[in-house]
């Protein structure tokens, strides 16, 4: 049995609570949040539920801090005394907020994670990129295993986090924007809503396990469903026109910035 304390009951740390104890009965895992009764739906999914985050940390082998990044300072003062180097690891899943941060909010040095993953960790198709310091090779298989649970994981160095939140979890937000374009597009040409939902989710649910599952490049795929002066490449050559590549690269590029405006 994993014991794992999830310190902040907003979005990202209530969908991680449920996607692990959906993935496997190995993982008891406890929430803290200061108005509880907001996260008491948790309860019944065997989640054990606190407004005292000392007690949340209590017995776990695993501390994930889901909290805002200007929370961390206050977060980390509170339970410093409380954690166990020898026997702890910490996991931020934080955007913006350094390792080097941590450990001087802690004033002690101590295996320490940052994951990034995205709100697909309720449903078990999450990616997340994580980094750490001071970890064991066993502590990495540990929490990457942890998150592989929840989707998939990878390891980077943690110069990347910043983009890795930008392209993995304001990625979401994107790829649902484009759904939602489609679904429009289909209304227009003739479906009712639902339908075009569906047909647009499930082309781009398509789209997605081609390349993971077959390992091609993107325009590999593209280029079997573009024939000559058929409508496929139409359509393409016409949002291309419109801007349709440069504007989600300019847009995500502008995600990235606005991290380092979030941490002044």
């Amino acid at each position: 049995m994993v014991n794992i304390a999830i310190i902040g009951g907003g979005n990202l740390g209530t969908a991680i609570a449920e996607g692990l104890v959906k993935a496997s009965e190995e993982y008891k895992v406890a929430v803290s949040r200061r108005k509880i009764e907001v996260i008491q739906f948790l309860s019944a999914q065997g989640i054990s539920l606190t407004s005292n985050n000392v007690d949340c940390i209590k017995d776990s082998d695993m501390v994930i801090l889901a909290v805002k990044p200007k929370q961390m300072g206050t977060i980390l003062a509170e339970i410093k005394d409380q954690i166990n180097p020898a026997k702890q690891v910490l996991i931020s899943v934080a955007t913006g907020v350094s390792i080097d941060e941590i450990e001087a909010h802690l004033g002690f040095k101590m295996s320490i994670f940052r994951a990034m993953p995205n709100t697909a960790v309720a449903i078990r198709e999450s990616m997340t990129c994580i980094s750490s310091r001071n970890s064991t090779v066993e502590q990495r298989q540990m929490v990457v295993h942890l998150f592989d649970e929840l989707g998939r994981a990878i390891l980077i160095e943690e110069n990347l986090m910043e983009a890795s939140t930008v392209l993995g979890a304001c990625g979401i937000a994107y790829a649902l924007r484009f759904i939602r374009a489609s679904m429009q597009g289909g209304i227009e040409i003739g479906f009712d809503s639902k339908t075009a939902l569906l047909i647009a989710a499930q082309t781009v649910k398509g789209a997605a396990e081609l390349l993971l599952k077959g390992g091609q490049h993107p325009e590999s795929e593209i280029d079997k469903v573009t024939t000559p002066q058929g409508c496929t490449i139409a359509g393409l050559n016409e949002m291309e026109h419109q801007g349709f590549s440069s504007s989600l690269i300019r847009g995500i590029a502008t995600s990235f910035h606005a991290i380092d405006k979030m941490r002044k």
